[in-house]
């Protein structure tokens, strides 16, 4: 009989651990092949994971409501063969049966490290003589790149309860590269910011205290650390959308009749701002450091509200190449599955910069947080008619328009306000000129 690894796998970039919502399966249970043993979720998306091989589960190793890191071993499945000691390949099998979920970059051979120095006698040889807890990924990266036992035990691990995580031990084997000093356990801790306390709050009878749910805990610590880490200001514009309203009500029922799906604003302001980012590519960007990532690719993500009251973003990739018909249908598919929960976790991930609709609501306008670790988020506010000043050959006149706002909340790192409000107003002139005659 053999133990296969069951692991936590990648589920998208930038996401390091994953929740355990519930165990599909118990200890002891039977399993066939891509069974569903355990639902799992993170700040983007929720998802099982299926058996890759035929067995016996006998070992769970962590509780439901436990965060568990990416490649850390959460299970064990008897299985009849021999033994193997290879958990790389447990882990690849375990991604490569959940859709959209990205591979682990395979690692070219590096040359021998460079001789230690001579350990001594106390010191454990092998890693499962350490002192503290390594998941398999980390020992098979330790090993892979030459990292002692002595080395590994010195790593600052920033997992739960301290753990050695992956991008632990790959930032302390590219500083070792590097040359650079890398940050050990020992090392003495850098100073932080003061932390803020929030305020004590009392309650009264009769009120009812109900503790936030899993997406809207992680949507609060999103929101919280966008605003510590962007300091924010907001641009508004108000726009004539008359043309873009009478265009829409003469192609909205037709639309409907042919492609059998409703025609709303929302593609229509997303095409738009795309074609505003091909102008002003600094706005399409994001900040590590003291370094600053202009993006190849326009992938525009809209805040789509759940029925549940928390919120989504699914992204649209390459908004600038697709036509408006291209646009209107992957905005409706990306909406009507994010309310169903059936997005992939390649679909609301990537994204470059976001659109909000405060007009949904019947909001004037509001100041949209960014989406970390983009610089930018564009927010649309309702459409209303109100009298408006024109300017005519013969003089000035007052007519009903079709007016909203638009307020772009930017990073003033690298977003200053003459480029927040150049790209502002290249959106207006978009919609304002928009052609009435335009086919879709």
């Amino acid at each position: 009989m053999a133990k296969f690894e069951i692991v936590m796998p990648k589920l998208g970039e930038s996401i390091i651990e994953a929740t355990i919502t519930k165990w599909l399966k118990t200890e002891g249970d039977m399993l066939e092949e891509d069974d569903a043993i355990v639902e799992i979720a993170t700040d983007k998306v929720d998802s099982e994971i299926p058996s890759p091989v035929e067995g016996k589960l006998v070992k769970v190793l962590f509780n439901e409501g436990d965060v568990v890191p990416v490649g850390e071993v959460i299970a064990y499945v008897e299985t009849d063969g021999e033994d193997s000691d290879s958990s790389d390949e447990s882990e690849q099998r375990a991604e490569a049966a959940i859709p959209g979920i990205e591979k682990l970059e395979e690692k070219a051979p590096v040359a021998p490290a460079k001789l230690e120095a001579p350990k001594t006698v106390s010191e454990p040889q092998t890693y499962d003589e350490a002192t503290r807890f390594y998941s398999p990924l980390v020992k098979s990266i330790a090993k892979e790149e030459n990292v002692s036992v002595a080395e590994l035990e010195s790593i600052a691990g920033s997992g739960k309860d301290g753990r050695v995580t992956k991008s632990d031990i790959l930032a302390y084997v590219d500083s070792k590269k590097s040359g650079a000093k890398p940050a050990t356990a020992v090392t003495a801790p850098a100073k932080s910011a003061p932390k803020i306390t929030p305020p004590a709050v009392n309650t009264e009878s009769g009120d009812q205290v109900v503790e936030m749910d899993r997406m809207r805990k992680m949507i609060a610590d999103h929101m919280v650390m966008s605003k510590q880490v962007s300091p924010h200001v907001t641009s508004f514009i108000d726009v004539d959308v008359t043309n873009i309203v009478n265009w829409r009500n003469k192609n909205k029922d037709a639309f409907l009749k042919r492609e059998g799906e409703k025609l709303t604003f929302t593609p229509i302001f997303i095409h738009a701002a795309a074609k505003a980012l091909k102008e002003y590519p600094q706005v399409n960007a994001s900040v590590d450091g003291y370094n600053i990532i202009y993006r190849k690719n326009i992938n525009i993500g809209m805040a789509t509200a759940l029925p549940n009251g928390n919120l989504i973003v699914p992204v649209i990739k390459n908004v600038d190449e697709k036509s408006l018909l291209g646009v209107v249908k992957s905005v409706n598919n990306l909406a009507n599955r994010a309310r169903t929960n059936s997005l992939s976790p390649d679909e609301i991930s990537g994204g470059t910069f976001t659109m909000t609709n405060f007009g949904t609501f019947d909001s004037l306008t509001g100041t949209p947080i960014i989406n970390q670790p983009q610089v930018a988020i564009l927010g649309v506010g309702g459409i209303r008619k109100q009298p408006v000043v024109l300017e005519t050959p013969q003089g000035d006149v007052i007519a009903i328009r079709h007016i909203m706002i638009l307020s772009l909340a930017y990073d003033h790192r690298i977003v200053d306000g003459a480029l927040g409000g150049m790209y502002i107003k290249k959106v207006k002139e978009i919609l304002e000129g928009w052609d009435t005659n335009k086919e879709i």
